[in-house]
């Protein structure tokens, strides 16, 4: 939709899925602890439908590198979506193709590697992020804690240099390769 729909507010959905890369990282944990904690509404009705329970649990943290992380893939898989030629899709509607089935067969075939990209991209910052997981899950070890916040942990007692050094040294090869991945994807 918003590499090749017309929608009215179309800009603000634009800007809603952006936002997370604008704003301080801390700001999304926070907006995410008030909308999906225990007593928010989204986090409370999960909780009484289904039992489910993001803050201060694994599943939150996965939420909060996701949501750190989708503006990346959505705009590798739009900027994937607006480089295909649009007359592949005029020429397989000419033929009887429906939207869907053009989107299915002609759309999404071209541009998976942008979508794979995309996916690599979201995975690579979901690593690296702190403010919004710390702020909304916590950094409990075994539970919550990320390579970032076990990082911090490390620079925080004495002799724990090494720890960070290494953790930083996997941090670094796997950003590495999954921005080289993602290079050579696209």
């Amino acid at each position: 939709l918003l590499a090749r729909g017309r929608f009215p507010g179309k800009s603000l959905v634009d800007a809603l899925v952006h936002l997370p890369l604008v704003l301080p990282p801390v700001v999304t944990g926070y907006v995410l602890l008030v909308l999906f904690g225990r007593r928010g509404p989204i986090g409370a009705w999960l909780e009484t439908t289904f039992g489910i329970v993001l803050a201060f649990r694994w599943t939150g943290a996965a939420l909060a590198c996701a949501v750190m992380g989708f503006p990346l893939m959505v705009r590798a898989v739009r900027l994937s979506i607006e480089a295909i030629d649009a007359r592949l899709g005029e020429a397989a509607g000419t033929l009887g193709a429906s939207p869907a089935w053009v989107f299915l067969t002609v759309t999404l075939p071209l541009a998976l590697p942008g979508i794979i990209a995309g996916a690599v991209l979201c995975f690579a910052k979901a690593l690296g992020e702190f403010g919004a997981t710390i702020t909304f899950v916590s950094n409990i070890p075994g539970e919550t804690q990320t390579l970032p916040s076990a990082i911090y942990n490390a620079t925080q007692v004495p002799g724990g240099d090494a720890i960070a050094l290494r953790l930083s040294v996997v941090a670094v090869i796997i950003a590495l390769a999954a921005l080289v991945a993602s290079e050579w994807l696209a």
